[in-house]
């Protein structure tokens, strides 16, 4: 295979799912799934042993859950992208998986097309940001603003947009500013609130009450 290959893991409890995940994303030819996880504490091992780019991650799992597995694979040296891949919609443990740093989720019901797109997605460093569904599952919890890092307004302008699902070019747009001054206000964000991605920040800047969904 070409090295634009992206290795993925999958982690799930459920046989059937995770042999129809094998099967929709080894179809596409710049996917392969390069192992199968039962169980978390699986999940983290054979992330350890065959590094993969991506892993679908259940968060129900026996034994250590998907929450606590997303949590080690992201400490791992050059960690892989988490994608959760979850049943439930208001699920309070998708939310705790983004907040300590997956990439975005996607419904198990979801299409094939729509799956193998996600996993692109991450793969290539970009969130997987559903502003409505985010919005619903950070209203499941209350917010924690004690110790919140301090914004300047216009990062905090960015950090909203950013919550509405733009790209870069589209808030540069929004503000008439330049991209790469967009970028410059996107990364002091994601240093302050010390996040890995756009999804994390918009999650932990929620939380911290720095943003409105």
């Amino acid at each position: 295979m070409p090295d634009t290959t992206v290795r993925v893991l999958v982690a799930d409890d459920e046989p059937l799912v995770r042999s129809g995940l094998r099967l929709i994303l080894d179809a596409e030819p710049d996917l392969e799934v390069v192992g199968e996880a039962g169980d978390g504490a699986q999940a983290v091992e054979l992330t350890r042993a065959l590094r993969p780019h991506v892993v679908c991650m259940d968060v129900r799992m026996p034994g250590v859950d998907g929450l606590r597995a997303t949590e080690l694979v992201l400490r791992l040296p050059d960690p892989p992208r988490v994608l959760v891949v979850t049943t439930f919609e208001h699920d309070g443990y998708v939310l705790d998986a983004l907040t300590a740093g997956a990439s975005g989720f996607l419904l198990k019901r979801a299409g094939a097309d729509e799956m193998v797109q996600a996993v692109r997605t991450v793969a290539v460093g970009q969130s997987l940001l559903y502003p409505q569904a985010l919005r619903d599952l950070v209203r499941t919890r209350p917010r924690a603003i004690a110790g919140a890092p301090v914004l300047t307004p216009r990062e905090r302008e960015v950090l909203a947009l950013v919550a509405q699902g733009m790209t870069n070019a589209e808030i540069a747009t929004a503000l008439v500013v330049g991209v790469e001054t967009v970028r410059t206000h996107v990364a002091s964000v994601l240093a302050k609130l010390q996040a890995r991605d756009r999804t994390q920040a918009v999650v932990l800047g929620y939380r911290a009450g720095l943003v409105e969904l």
